[in-house]
């Protein structure tokens, strides 16, 4: 899907993700010099009144809310096509469920996300909305600045399901997440809060404990759920609370979500994360208008790039399933040539071209490789400041690119423990090719790595792995390369 140019008012600048009833976008309030994101409702389902009423109903019951901890509707309107759109609060730290691909949380962070989820739950509440659909990728996170400086903070978002309680209180649509799910939602009765609380409670195990409540597939599995087994945690008073706010009959639960996190704070002492920080850099072009190629989701692991010296060997330990690598992509990836400094490469195919820093050509290798036991060579080239810069013993900036089969993206990159920070993945698309990116931050030998994988085609991935000691160098770098007859 292209992007549009503008969104009613707002330029657009990429698209942030997309669902089977509405798309996402990364836009721009010239206004208010603000970044925005505006949902979109997928054009299949403008003529669909029930589903344009629920679209519609989502943004007023976010617009009743006043508080942190729930993302905010700043506007809505309605394109030439007739599909409405809203224009909401930017979450620039990505969902709980991004989060978690890089890491578990620590209790004390899992404690500040449960309760600010807490609260964001409350104040819907209080203004008569049950959210109903409460997991990992509903949870939204966004970097505000205060007089502690940068700090992040949890949203509930996507309020799809959302109902005025008035309304749940008669026999409603049956909805949610079946991992999540209160026994008497599941059953289709009417809702009170206590069916939030459910939700939070079922979140709240997998934060503290690391698995899943339940592992229910269908929502019927939900209406007579088992209780879940031992968390195994060190306190035992946050256990006895998570499974009474997990209670079958929700008259067993606590009497509001409020009282649930109070308690659980209190039973793991109270310690809390109480100013998280950013986990995803700050992107400087965040005002600007236009394309850009980057943000958004993880990848099956990688393996590392092999030095000149070892171009031709296989490796039998990048696992099967790995297959799909990182970057630039398939034809019409724009190629920018930085003044005389930069040098254009191509690899001995003529396939694959990438332009990089005159230093980095101390050490270029253009021969194909092979990615894995078994797999032919495929066209591949690298090039680095000095011999051996893509190694953990003697790291430097360098890039590699190489082609490789593979049927759709993975799901995580090569892993680099000896860098600082990892940062969500960011899954986007270009010219019709999709393409996961990673960026490692605080790295021996070049400050940054960065980790793209790009499906040129139906049967081939290609793979980019940058080093660089400037963010600006690399993301030249990584928007250069392109491929030919792929």
């Amino acid at each position: 899907m292209s992007a549009p140019s503008r969104l009613g008012r707002y330029p657009v600048r990429r698209r942030i993700g997309s669902g089977a009833f509405a798309t996402v976008w990364l836009a721009y309030d010239e206004h208010l010099d603000s970044p925005v994101a505006i949902k979109v409702l997928a054009d299949n389902w403008t003529g669909d009144l029930h589903i344009r009423q629920r679209f519609l109903e989502e943004g007023r019951f976010l617009r009743k809310v006043e508080s942190p901890h729930v993302v905010t509707v700043y506007d809505a309107g309605e394109l030439a096509d007739d599909r409405p759109y809203l224009v909401m609060a930017y979450a620039d730290q990505g969902t709980l469920a991004d989060r978690l691909e890089l890491s578990a949380l620590e209790p004390a962070q899992a404690l500040t996300v449960i309760s600010q989820v807490g609260r964001g739950l409350t104040a819907l509440h209080d203004r008569g909305v049950l959210h109903r659909d409460i997991k990992p990728a509903n949870v939204l996170f966004r970097t505000i600045e205060n007089s502690r400086g940068s700090q992040v903070v949890a949203m509930v978002g996507d309020l799809g399901l959302g109902k005025a309680m008035d309304m749940s209180s008669r026999l409603t649509m049956v909805g949610g997440t079946p991992t999540y799910v209160a026994p008497e939602q599941a059953l289709g009765e009417g809702l009170d809060p206590r069916a939030d609380q459910f939700s939070l409670a079922a979140l709240s195990y997998y934060l503290l404990a690391g698995r899943q409540p339940y592992d229910h597939k269908t929502l019927a599995a939900a209406e007579d759920p088992e209780p879940p087994p031992p968390m195994d945690l060190a306190s035992t008073g946050a256990e006895t609370v998570i499974r009474k706010a997990l209670s079958k009959d929700r008259d067993d639960r606590y009497p509001d979500i409020e009282s649930f996190t109070a308690a659980l704070v209190d039973s793991l002492g109270g310690e809390m994360d109480e100013a998280p920080q950013a986990w995803m850099p700050v992107d400087p072009e965040l005002t600007q208008a236009g394309a850009s190629p980057q943000r958004t989701g993880l990848i099956d692991s990688l393996p590392p790039i092999p030095d000149a010296a070892r171009r031709r060997r296989t490796w039998p330990w990048m696992v099967a399933g790995l297959l799909a690598l990182v970057v630039g992509g398939g034809g019409g990836w724009a190629l920018e040539r930085a003044a005389t400094t930069d040098r254009s490469l191509d690899d001995a195919t003529g396939t694959i071209s990438v332009t990089v820093p005159e230093a980095w050509t101390a050490q270029v290798d253009p021969d194909q490789w092979i990615p894995t036991e078994g797999q032919r060579e495929q066209p591949a080239i690298s090039a680095g400041t000095r011999s051996g810069w893509n190694t953990s013993a003697d790291p430097a900036p360098g890039v590699f690119v190489g082609l490789l089969q593979g049927e759709k993206l993975p799901t995580r990159v090569p892993q680099h423990p000896d860098c600082e920070r990892s940062r969500s993945p960011i899954f986007d698309e270009r010219d019709g090719d999709r393409f996961m990116t990673v960026f490692f931050d605080g790295c021996p030998g070049a400050d940054l790595t960065v980790e793209r994988v790009v499906q040129v085609n139906e049967s081939q991935l290609l793979w980019v792995q940058v080093r660089s000691d400037d963010r600006a160098t690399a993301n030249r770098v990584l928007d250069s390369v392109r491929t030919s007859g792929v």
